[in-house]
Order: C-alpha cells, then structure tokens, then sequence
C-alpha cells in the first residue's frame, strides 16, 4: 500500500454522497491508498457550528463509513476546523465544547485528526501562541494515531495575505518550534493550488515547520466560483516520486466529481510506482479506460483540451447540446463507473455543480 497517500474530501460546493464515500473507501483500499479523510466544506458541525450538538444520525453515518475503512486496514479521518476558536478566550467554556467534539471522533474511531484553521482570519500578532495552545491541548485527549494542523497560511502563495491579513513575523517558524512534535503540518505547496512540488522547496519548508511537510495536494480540486467551470482531468504531473521521502503524507482533495476524479488519482499512483518512467498520456489513458470504458476514455482524452481550459462559460450552446448528446449515450452504460462519469460530465455541463461566489463565503 502506498506509504501515507490518500484522499482528503475537502472541497467547497456539494459534497460527495454517501454512496459515493464507501464506493471511495473500496477504491482507495484496491488501488494502493492508505487513507480517507472526511472533511467537505459543506458539513457545518464540522465547521461554523462545531459549538453544536453533533447529530445522532450523522455519527452514525460517519460510524458506519469508520468500519468500512477499517475492516479492510484503510485510516479513516475526520477534518474539523474549530471556526475561529481562537479569536476567543480558550476558556473552561470553549474546553468543554471542544472535548465534547472530541469525544465524538474517538468514539468514531478516527485514525487522522485533522484539526484546519485555514480560510479564517490570519492579521493577529499572536496568532501562532494561540493556535499552539489549542491544538496542543487537543493532542493530548485525542485518541487519533496522528493529528495534523493545518495554520491559517498553509502556502507560500500572497493570495493568502490578501485574503486573510498580513501574516504574522515568524508565523510558521513558531508553529514549528511550539506544536507538538506528533503534530503533522499541512501544506499546499508554493501556491494554493499548485502545478509542481520541487525537493528544494519541500525541503526548505521541513526546515521552517520544523518536521516534514504533510501535503495537502488541490489537483484536481475544482470548487469555487471560478474552478468549477472547469473539470480538472489531465493526468497528475510535477509530483515527483522522490517527494515521497520528503513529506509525511500526501492527501489529495478531489472535484465535487466523485467519479472522474478517480482517473486522475489513479494516474497519480501511477507517477509515483513508475518514478521516471512514468508516461502521462499513457497513464491517462489506462485510468481512463479502468474507471469508464475504452470508447469514452478516448472522448475523455479528445475533449481534455474543452474541459481544462475553455471552460463551461465560453462554451457556446451548440457546444454545450453536442457535448451533452455525446455523453448521454454513456448514461446508461454498466461497465465500470461509465454511466456514473457520463452523469457527472452531463451535470456539469448544465450547470449542477456551480459554486456561487455566496456559497464559498458561507461554508
């Protein structure tokens, strides 16, 4: 099984099913992954209502995705981003709140705990002694075999500062030298959404956390106003198998496509087995044709071009109608997950899966 790779449903927009999560759990068991970590945008008792009672009936959803992963040895974690705790005092109020969501995870039995602070409020000159204090004193009660943060300026990229406020002097560094040493660090790389993951940077980046990188990787990620005009389809590229050595885990954060994002992990795993002879082309077109089936892994590859960089908003209405015929023929199709793609591209297509600007805001 590849070592600690796996997927974080961690997108913005409409969530994965069910359905579609224990249908993950078995293709990441089969394919060599080693974990799924819970945690879409969407879910509000992990989130802005985190204070909240945890729903009855979603625990016992969540349980039954927890046994599923590990009656067949894959990690199941859980993303809970404590919405700006610590904008507040981390009082006996707020301890009893957070230990009360704690409880829940362990009575889940959550492999990865990831605790994310990311997309809130940043410009505090304390902010790191803060978040420090909290996570730590989550460490301890935690019965989760691996904890990993995620701080609020998670890239290198300036959108963050631009979004979020000025980045705090040594923010990183003193995260790095606070947190508990169990405490992995997730990292976007040199941009939110980054093409590549360079040695030196990966290296560089170890040096100011302190500990290796945990990568959370957004490709092929396609939620937000703009990138969900797109579906990120091209085979994975400049993530370099020696990188695995250099971080402490790879989690990818898929598209709100369930099924299509499939082909683009597989080509990833393959990147990886493959090192320098891996063949992207080549790849696309195996994961393609695993996941549908020959003849639409060949109109997949045809209207790549379409699908990453027209988009649907410059598409014309003739466009749009031709396209929709030529994978409704799919729709039907039992083959693999055929009928399943052909849904989500036709979806897509009229407009489904757009994630207004309020949306993202409000999530």
């Amino acid at each position: 099984m590849a070592s600690n790779l796996g997927v974080i449903e961690g997108f913005y927009g409409e969530p994965w099913s069910w359905g579609e999560r224990a249908d993950w759990v078995s293709f990441l068991r089969k394919n060599g992954f080693s974990f799924y970590i819970y945690a879409p945008k969407g879910d509000a008792y992990l989130r802005k209502k985190w204070r909240e009672p945890f729903p009855k009936v979603h625990e016992e959803k969540l349980a039954k995705l927890s046994v599923q992963c590990h009656n067949i040895g894959l990690d199941f974690g859980v993303g809970f981003s404590p919405y700006e705790i610590y904008l507040g005092p981390f009082d006996l109020e707020a301890k009893r709140l957070l230990q009360a969501r704690l409880e829940v995870f362990n009575r889940l039995g959550v492999n990865k705990l990831c605790i994310l602070m990311d997309d809130m409020k940043g410009d505090l000159p304390n902010l790191a002694e803060r978040q420090v204090e909290i996570v730590n004193w989550i460490a301890v009660r935690s019965a989760a075999k691996q904890l990993v943060f995620c701080p609020t300026y998670y890239s290198s990229d300036p959108v963050l500062e631009k979004l979020f406020g000025k980045m705090p002097e040594g923010y990183l560094q003193k995260l790095g030298a606070e947190l508990d040493q169990k405490v992995s660090v997730f990292w976007t790389g040199e941009e939110v959404c980054s093409k590549s993951y360079s040695p030196e940077h990966l290296s560089e980046v170890a040096g100011r956390l302190g500990r290796k990188p945990f990568v959370w990787d957004n490709y092929p990620v396609n939620d937000g106003p703009r990138m969900c005009k797109f579906l990120h389809l091209r085979p994975s590229t400049g993530r370099p198998a020696a990188m695995r050595d250099l971080v402490s885990g790879h989690a990818v954060n898929p598209m709100n496509q369930a099924t299509l994002s499939k082909i683009v992990l597989l080509t990833l795993k393959a990147s990886f087995d493959k090192g320098a002879a891996y063949d992207p082309a080549k790849a696309f077109r195996r994961a393609a044709d695993t996941v549908t089936c020959k003849e639409m892994a060949e109109m997949l590859e045809r209207d790549l071009p379409v699908f990453m960089e027209k988009g649907l908003d410059a598409l014309t209405q003739d466009e749009i109608v031709s396209l929709r015929e030529d994978y409704t023929y799919f729709l039907e199709a039992r083959e693999n997950d055929t009928g399943k793609a052909a849904r989500e591209i036709v979806d897509w297509l009229s407009g489904r899966y757009t994630v207004t600007k309020d949306l993202f805001l409000t999530q």
